[in-house]
């Protein structure tokens, strides 16, 4: 389970900009909940033991809070990404200094202007990437990742209708996929159990958006009872060895947010302070 043990975690706060502007906003967002279930995440990654380093929320960057996109971390090398929606470019560069000057971590550089890549579709099982062809990621981008990373195997997989392939499908546990149980999402785990280098185990819940779960030192960070009961009782029954923490996220699910989407997770051994 070496693949799934983290010590530290990054994350933004929400900006009031959030509330009108993310990208994709389906309906009216309560900011103040939005906050609220926010703050509880960021709890519950401090509860499973990861130190957490809190980015204030920018307010010239609606989608700040959805982290996860702007960079792959993997073996002790952080990946910069190039982000598929235009207004989210240069949230890069405000994690480039806090991932080289507070992790001192090596970074990479996608050099192709050509190339696309967002977090949101970089899938890795602990043993290979695979990683979505989506409206924000591209064959480039794709190509960026596995150079980045040429001790892993890394299979595009094509996403047609989700915002990513981790829209559909996450990993649960070790060797273990949970992945929705809508026609695309079958038609993904298809296509990935074809083209793996190695064998996994799956889990298929009811709701597509309760597929994205949060897998880190044994705990199941997954979608509530209130909100999804029928797939947080799939966690219950199926997952009961791990330490299951169910959260709500439905003024993030507003702006196609989940719960991968909130963090980026780093395994490294020195301490580090939060940026307030």
């Amino acid at each position: 389970m070496s693949s799934f043990r983290y010590t530290h975690a990054i994350v933004c706060r929400i900006p009031e900009s959030y509330k009108t502007n993310a990208v994709g906003i389906s309906t009216a967002v309560d900011l103040a909940m939005a906050k609220k279930q926010h703050e509880t995440y960021v709890a519950t990654l401090r509860e499973i033991g990861l130190d957490v380093i809190e980015l204030p929320a920018d307010e010239n960057h609606p989608d700040c809070v959805f982290v996860e996109d702007v960079a792959v971390v993997c073996n002790g090398s952080a990946l910069l990404t190039r982000p598929g929606h235009d207004s989210r470019k240069k949230e890069v560069e405000y994690m480039r200094s806090i991932l080289q000057n507070e992790l001192e971590l090596p970074l990479i550089e996608i050099s192709d202007e050509r190339a696309t890549l967002d977090g949101g579709d970089v899938l890795f099982t602990g043993k290979e990437f695979f990683v979505g062809l989506s409206g924000r990621t591209n064959q480039a981008g794709a190509c960026a990742l596995a150079s980045a990373f040429p001790e892993f195997p890394c299979t595009p997989i094509k996403v047609e209708k989700s915002l990513h392939l981790k829209s559909v499908l996450t990993m649960a546990g070790p060797d273990v996929i949970c992945v929705g149980s809508s026609p695309e999402a079958k038609d993904i785990l298809k296509r990935i159990e074809r083209e793996a280098t190695f064998r996994y185990q799956t889990l298929t819940v009811p709701d597509i958006i309760a597929a994205n779960v949060v897998f880190a030192n044994g705990y199941l960070l997954h979608r509530s009872t209130d909100e999804y009961p029928a797939s947080a009782k799939v966690f219950e029954e199926k997952l009961s060895h791990w330490t299951l923490k169910p959260l709500c996220l439905s003024e993030m699910e507003k702006a196609n947010g989940a719960l991968t989407c909130l963090s980026i997770l780093i395994r490294k051994t020195r301490h580090l302070k939060n940026i307030m």
